[in-house]
């Protein structure tokens, strides 16, 4: 990474976000040993600013953090390390330092948003997405109906008994097919997601 602004100590922050939920996890000190240690283990490794060392992240407690990536700010200052946490992050046993409650994962919903789009621009012929898209507002729609009825299914299995894996799987076939109809009719998440704030103002 180049054309970092390390300040007179040649530290910079560096904040450390799940890679899978997008929760903020913690902040910890970086020099370009440090960085090169997370880069070559594996593991993010700080520079411990009180015991003047290089620091890797549940050295002691085996709460590791399984290094993905790493970039850095506008003013190259600061760096967002995405990484996968083995158990708790913070000290006090909280999964983040900011906090205990424990993000949902629906952050994650973005990649796959990434991926639609792409499929919607591009139209790879060997794409089920394309094929969906395709067959416009009729085929994605249908779709998104035969979905939430599955959904309804497996929700009614579950209160019989059922196994709770069901809903999960069809709630994901769910949430796929109502990405592929919005893309299909051009309108972004973010227009669902600004609906829901103005609804919950």
């Amino acid at each position: 990474m180049t054309l970092l602004n390390f300040d007179d100590r040649g530290l910079l922050p560096g904040i450390v976000q799940d890679a899978i939920t997008g929760q903020v996890l913690m902040l910890g000190y970086l020099n370009e040993a440090s960085i090169a240690v997370t880069r070559d283990s594996g593991l993010v490794t700080f520079w411990s600013r009180s015991r003047n060392c290089l620091w890797q992240k549940g050295s002691t407690s085996g709460n590791t953090l399984s290094f993905v990536s790493m970039s850095k700010d506008c003013d190259g200052d600061t760096v967002l390390i995405k990484a996968t946490p083995t158990g708790p992050t913070c000290h006090t046993g909280a999964l983040t330092c900011f906090g205990s409650q424990a993000e949902q994962g629906f952050a994650w919903i973005e990649n796959l948003w990434k991926v639609i789009d792409a499929r919607a621009m591009d139209r790879p012929t060997d794409s089920y997405t394309t094929s969906l898209l395709e067959g416009g507002v009729t085929t994605t729609g249908r779709k998104v109906v035969e979905e939430a009825t599955e959904v309804l299914l497996a929700a009614t299995e579950h209160a019989a008994g059922g196994a709770s894996v069901n809903i999960a799987e069809e709630s994901a076939d769910l949430l796929y097919h109502l990405l592929v109809l919005l893309a299909e009719r051009g309108i972004a998440p973010r227009d669902v997601i600004n609906v829901l704030r103005s609804r919950a103002s």
